[in-house]
């Protein structure tokens, strides 16, 4: 892979494989991150039993309203911004290089623990099927394993390949979701029909019970459902016309899983019944937990062997997150090493495939001890592993998107750059109401941490995630402010590291057609 110039701090970079992936490669990649299945699965139940009750599918109403106005100003910077690093870009046009890097370390923080987070539901949940369907119960960790191993494999390769993998998945796990919905909505739903309530927007903050704090959850919930359609942005260099790409791919992430959500989540109660969802999701029924919210229509409509199809689609739902998670941190790495912070060898290119192969194997090596620390522990790969890195992972992620749209209206209004795509309602009102419900999701998070995590919320690590995140963003602020100080030249470099991941190209030009 020729190496570029760079565009500050001198010196020259290792560049991603141009053009390996269109607009629907890098929409599989963002919506696969997002894990339509798992975020139905595990989501959904919690909103139904213990959040909005009825008023689910009004809750992604209302989220799917939220993210895409703060969309509006993430598409407004990638179409001047382009950047494998996302937020460093973003964020250090926006705000500043001081608090780009505290951004950019939280992001890092985030990605990286998210797949091993993923990697724990992948585990429980294959050995809980393996052992159901094929009689054969092996430890957690060595599924675990497993998983880690062929994502460390497949992430060495073209990043097309991943795309390809991604996008059987996603759209196998989308198919059978959609199919349980359209047969509930062709017969006229459940006991109770189609119960238009369930998207009413004023449903969205009512709890079940009447309780504000159980509405409250069950928006988190939803807005937790999105985690990593953000992911668009990282793939820019690497898409053909990204300047067009990126915008649309978010738009469409965003929106289409919105409304995907809002169908299933709506059908889904309605084929078994208010009441009965709701005792369902809080496991009231005997012999059913919340799994079944799916299962029985499902079983009602296709047969056993529907639901037997729908348990392995999570498990590979699961492991394409895993994955995608996987792809975004070591383009984080990648887009550091490069700049010659932590170690240069990070921002090294594969010869012929283009992939960053050496951020990828390093972030396999975290991810691995991650997993391992826990299973060495004696911790759960559901209750511990995934509970708590999601939620660590989350917070980090959701705080760094709040301050992204304050970034766009510094960067447009305050900066005064690029009068002609500045506009009121898109790069000014739009990212300040944006910012601000997000800055209300993190407030959600930080009220409902102990319930999100369950059982899991007797642990240390629980105790110690509020300390991480923002210790990490000190610690981003600290460093970036010393070596301005204290060391020009390597403030330079880091510099680029936030930068020239987002240096601004000219106009799109022409170029060969990209695989999707």
């Amino acid at each position: 892979m020729p190496a570029d110039p760079g565009s500050e701090g001198g010196g020259e970079v290792n560049r991603l494989k141009a053009n390996s992936v269109g607009l629907v490669g890098v929409v599989f990649m963002a919506i696969a991150t997002a894990a339509p299945i798992t975020a139905m699965t595990g989501n959904l139940p919690i909103i139904v039993g213990q959040g909005n009750g009825i008023g689910a599918p009004a809750a992604y109403v209302f989220a799917t309203l939220v993210l895409t106005v703060f969309s509006v100003g993430y598409v407004a910077m990638a179409r001047h911004i382009t950047a494998a690093g996302a937020f460093y870009g973003f964020i250090s046009h926006g705000l500043g290089r001081v608090v780009g890097m505290a951004c950019g370390l939280l992001a890092v923080l985030a990605y990286i623990v998210f797949e091993a987070s993923i990697i724990g539901f992948f585990a429980y949940s294959l050995r809980g099927l393996v052992a159901a369907q094929l009689g054969l119960d092996l430890p957690w960790g060595w599924y675990a394993l497993f998983g880690l191993l062929v994502i460390a494999v497949m992430a060495f390769f073209d990043i097309h390949l991943t795309a390809k993998v991604l996008g059987v998945a996603l759209v196998l796990e989308i198919t059978v979701l959609l199919a349980a919905s359209i047969a509930v909505a062709v017969t006229g739903g459940g006991p109770d029909g189609i119960p238009l309530a369930a998207v009413n927007p004023v449903n969205a903050f009512k709890g079940v019970g009447g309780s504000g704090a159980a509405a409250g959850l069950g928006l988190f919930f939803a807005f937790w459902s999105w985690v990593g359609f953000e992911s668009t942005a990282m793939y820019g260099e690497e898409s053909r016309d990204p300047k067009r790409v990126v915008p649309r791919a978010t738009l469409i992430s965003v929106i289409g899983v919105g409304l995907f959500y809002v169908f299933v989540s709506w059908m889904i109660i309605s084929g078994n019944g208010v009441q009965n969802a709701i005792h369902i999701a809080n496991g009231l029924v005997p012999g059913k937990d919340g799994n079944n919210l799916f299962f029985d229509p499902l079983g009602a409509h296709f047969g056993a062997w529907a639901v037997k199809v729908f348990q392995w689609l999570v498990v590979t739902g699961s492991f394409a997150c895993a994955m995608a998670f996987h792809q975004c941190a070591a383009r984080y790495l990648y887009a550091i090493g490069r700049e010659g912070f932590i170690h240069p060898a990070l921002g090294r290119t594969h010869p012929r495939h283009g992939s960053p192969y050496v951020a990828s194997a390093v972030q396999s090596v975290i991810a691995t001890l991650l997993v391992a620390g826990f299973l060495v522990a004696g911790m759960d790969p559901y209750t511990h592993l995934y509970t708590l890195l999601a939620l660590l992972g989350t917070m980090a992620i959701l705080i760094v998107q709040t301050l992204c749209s304050f970034a766009v209206i510094g960067y447009f209004h305050v900066q005064g750059r690029h009068p002609e795509t500045r506009h009121w309602l898109r790069t000014l009102t739009a990212p300040l109401i944006g910012g601000v419900a997000m800055a209300c999701v993190v407030v959600l998070l930080v009220k409902n941490m102990g319930t999100a995590a369950g059982p899991a919320s007797s642990t240390l690590l629980f105790e110690l995630i509020p300390y991480l995140v923002i210790g990490t963003f000190l610690g981003g602020l600290t460093l970036a402010l010393v070596m301005k100080r204290r060391s020009p030249e390597r403030y330079a470099r880091m510099g680029r590291i936030i930068l020239e991941e987002a240096a601004e190209r000219p106009a799109a030009q022409p170029v060969p057609a990209a695989r999707n």
